[in-house]
């Protein structure tokens, strides 16, 4: 049973890496590096769940996976590690959020292409300056009173695009892919209504 034996083996390493000391900074960055590798990882034991009760013929009590994930990220917080899927593998990596933390300082020093922005907040600016290029395009008459309404930003429903990495397992020292995730990012309605309208020209 693949499932029960990679708990049982995350486990048992959780057990040895838990008295390792962790500060405040490191156990937020914990905390946010592993929220998506834990959606993976349960809808993979949900599946698997699914998977084996459909080759069992004995009514066989169900184990409460929900559970076991629960406590597997509580052990995960604690012993100051991430896991996170990987990068052109069906595998997940566990590494230390010093390791992480290391490697995006690294990635950000070298490309000089991100900062982090700590209390500074640049969305509300963005979105307000955003909106006001769609009403000047509204009222020269180039976009359309229902082109302006759908691409016209809520201020709820918008995101500042952030950066996070996928570890490349099958490499030497373990490099990390950087990802940015923009898919709320208060421009991404005029980005697929430029598509929309560009990509015919090229098909």
């Amino acid at each position: 049973r693949p499932v029960e034996q990679f708990i049982a083996e995350l486990d048992v390493l959780l057990q040895n890496l838990h008295n390792i000391p962790t500060t405040k900074k490191q156990i937020q960055f914990n905390r946010i590096q592993t929220n998506k590798s834990f959606d993976t990882l349960s809808s993979i034991i949900q599946s698997s769940q699914s998977s084996q009760s459909q080759v069992i013929i004995r009514p066989k009590k169900k184990k409460n996976y929900g559970r076991i994930v629960k406590r597997l990220k509580y052990k995960i917080h604690l012993a100051n590690t991430v896991l996170r899927k990987t990068d052109k593998s069906k595998v997940f990596h566990l590494g230390t959020v010093d390791h992480y933390q290391k490697k995006s300082e690294e990635y950000m020093e070298k490309t000089k292409a991100y900062q982090c922005l700590g209390v500074t907040d640049p969305l509300p600016d963005l979105i307000q300056r955003t909106n006001k290029y769609l009403l000047d395009l509204r009222l020269a008459k180039w976009i359309t009173q229902k082109q302006y309404e759908q691409l016209s930003i809520k201020p709820n429903e918008v995101e500042l695009a952030h950066l996070y990495y996928l570890p490349k397992a099958h490499k030497p020292g373990t490099p990390l892919r950087p990802i940015i995730s923009g898919l709320k990012h208060p421009t991404i309605k005029i980005s697929k209504f430029l598509d929309d309208l560009l990509r015919p020209l090229f098909d």
